[in-house]
């Protein structure tokens, strides 16, 4: 069997395989292109929010500069929090045509809930809606 043959076999049996290896790597976060998929604060935070305020809420400085979540005052205003998710400012983009009123809600319980923020007065879907 001639070389170019050899490689051409390797090849095509390569590609047999990859569809499924493909499906099975899908991420499940933009399995809607239009929406996020996760529905727990944890996952969407993971999902949406981690890339800019870093994994533990500490925030960052480079392309821009990213708050910090961690110990943030600021998130004491559960409505300040709600507004920043759905209609973004500066550098936060605007994510309610990304999420629904539920995960609003979920991802703002999840930050005013974590990183050594303590606020224990839950938002709703209701309120997430009420602020579109």
């Amino acid at each position: 069997m001639c070389r170019r043959t050899t490689v051409a076999l390797t090849l095509a049996a390569s590609l047999v395989g990859m569809p499924s290896a493909l499906a099975q790597s899908a991420d499940l976060r933009f399995g809607n292109p239009t929406r996020f998929m996760p529905q727990s604060g944890e996952a969407l935070y993971a999902a949406v929010c981690q890339g800019c305020h870093m994994p533990a809420g500490v925030g960052a400085v480079g392309a821009g500069a990213y708050p910090a979540l961690t110990n943030n005052p600021r998130l004491a205003v559960a409505g300040h929090a709600l507004a920043m998710v759905v209609k973004g400012r500066k550098g936060m983009p605007p994510l309610g045509s990304l999420l629904n009123d539920q995960q609003v809600a979920a991802v703002v319980n999840y930050v005013r809930t974590h990183f050594g923020n303590d606020f224990r007065d839950e938002v709703t879907a209701t309120d997430a809606q009420a602020l579109r």
